[in-house]
């Protein structure tokens, strides 16, 4: 396992869940929400740079039978943002039902859904890092796939 701390990002048409790892990439923690447009991906790279984190990983959503969603190309538009901006690596992992994961987590705490939408991203993106964290540890791997900045964006 690598060591450094990691960035979880699930990224939603109007809010940035933001996760964190520790520094041993052991465990995923909530960090905030993030309005999704202007000034977007500069809040992400500052949490970056206050975190020293060594990567970044994005949900990519799928839908269930593995092909693109409605929100596919847009999560990797953003990824893409991310890594034209970012000198550290970007790496896109498969988030099929984190959404429906934190929401289930939260209801189980006893959280309602009106007031939980800006913790609900939070939670599917401590769910995106963990399982890419639990992945590289257990398999050996490194999750998902690297986001290649586009030249002469």
């Amino acid at each position: 396992m690598r060591s450094g701390s990691r960035l979880g990002i699930d990224v939603g048409t109007v809010r940035i869940g933001v996760a964190s790892s520790d520094p041993h990439g052991m465990l995923a923690f909530p960090v905030s929400t993030v309005n999704r447009g202007d000034g977007d991906v500069a809040a992400i790279l500052l949490e970056v740079h206050e975190r020293d984190v060594v990567e970044i990983v994005i949900g990519l959503p799928l839908s269930l039978s593995g092909r693109d969603s409605a929100s596919t190309q847009d999560a990797r538009d953003f990824a893409q943002r991310v890594a034209q901006a970012s000198a550290i690596p970007v790496r896109m992992v498969d988030e099929r039902l984190s959404t429906v994961s934190a929401t289930r987590a939260l209801q189980a705490s006893g959280r309602n859904a009106r007031s939980s939408r800006s913790v609900v991203d939070q939670v599917a993106a401590v769910i995106i890092l963990q399982h890419a964290l639990d992945a590289e540890r257990t398999g050996g791997h490194l999750p998902g796939a690297v986001v290649v900045p586009l030249e002469g964006r």
